[in-house]
């Protein structure tokens, strides 16, 4: 692709990094952004590096979060010994869109993955198992998306929590196998959490 100035180029080059923009869609984001007053570009930019540069994530469930802790965890009406444990930020975003869970959550940062590299040591696992172990907890919920690396995940966790005096439940499979959690609509996501079951029952199947 031939560029008819070398800031736009670099530009383009930039903007294509990023997942699903390929070199013509960063193109046309170019030049929409071209055609907009100076200021408004400004903002645009500088709310990336506000977000870089000030960004932080919760000392507790380890969302992304503006202060040391997030508004879940530093809400009192939250009940601490019921622990969501989700991949990442946007499915705790899709259970917090239903309005229907009342616990907290831990966030992974990731699923278990060989084939990309991804082990339980590049998880984090330890500061769940640490949770559980400081006694306060009740009940763990497994949130994870019903593709291979979820359910590989899933199966280490209880694996590492059988043991603890504690009910560990996973969401009911109204979701379909493969499903990501982050794109399944409110209801049918509240439902699966509301409806949960042991795990060991889904082991049984």
């Amino acid at each position: 692709m031939n560029f008819p100035s070398k800031l736009v180029e670099n530009a383009v080059e930039h903007l294509s990094r990023l997942p699903g923009i390929g070199k013509r869609s960063a193109l046309r984001l170019v030049l929409h952004m071209l055609k907009q007053e100076k200021n408004k570009v400004e903002q645009f930019g500088d709310s990336f590096i506000q977000l870089i540069n000030n960004i932080n994530y919760c000392t507790v469930c380890y969302s992304i979060s503006d202060t040391e802790l997030c508004e879940v965890c530093a809400s009192e009406k939250r009940d601490k010994s019921l622990i969501c444990v989700v991949e990442d930020i946007r499915v705790m975003m899709a259970i917090e869109n239903t309005m229907q869970f009342k616990g907290v959550y831990h966030v992974l940062g990731g699923l278990i993955s060989p084939m990309d590299g991804v082990g339980p040591n590049d998880l984090r696992i330890e500061q769940l198992i640490s949770k559980v172990d400081n006694g306060k907890v009740k009940e763990v919920i497994f949130a994870l998306s019903t593709t291979m690396e979820g359910d590989t995940t899933n199966y280490y966790l209880f694996r590492r929590l059988k043991d603890s005096d504690i009910k560990i439940s996973s969401i009911a499979r109204g979701i379909a196998i493969g499903d990501e959690l982050e794109y399944t609509d409110e209801l049918t996501l509240g439902t699966a959490l509301s409806s949960r079951m042991p795990y060991e029952n889904s082991l049984a199947k």
